[in-house]
């Protein structure tokens, strides 16, 4: 079982940055592709970006293309998220997920492991 820790969540203003992070326990953390999703309130679970076991292939989805950057460290367990030029609409809570296999980045149903999620909070 793997197990995820994301930190790094807060309040910020719009067009500020935030870098979020997740630590990951359990198996070899190289042997598995790392995502982050986030879901607002009312909403459903949404993906935001994913990168491949071997950072070969970073995904995004359309409304954080050029604003986000998913990366990770192997050496640390850890994937990040940098996220610059935040708006409002960005507020939610985040999630890191883990699969060892899948066929669709963009699908939560595809990943096995979750963290507990960090708040972001863009103000207007």
């Amino acid at each position: 079982q793997v197990h995820l820790v994301e930190s790094g969540g807060g309040l910020v203003q719009a067009g500020g940055s935030l870098r979020l992070s997740c630590v990951a326990s359990g198996g070899t953390f190289g042997s598995y592709h790392m995502a982050w999703f986030r879901q607002a309130p009312g909403k459903a679970r949404e993906f935001v970006a994913a990168v491949s076991r071997s950072d070969a292939t970073r995904s995004y989805a359309e409304s954080v293309k050029g604003r986000f950057t998913i990366s990770r460290d192997n050496a640390k367990n850890t994937v990040y998220l940098q996220m610059n030029s935040l708006k409002p609409e960005d507020t939610a809570v985040y999630y890191c997920a883990q699969t060892y296999y899948t066929t669709n980045y963009y699908s939560a149903g595809q990943y096995n492991s979750w963290g507990q999620g960090t708040q972001v909070t863009v103000s207007s």
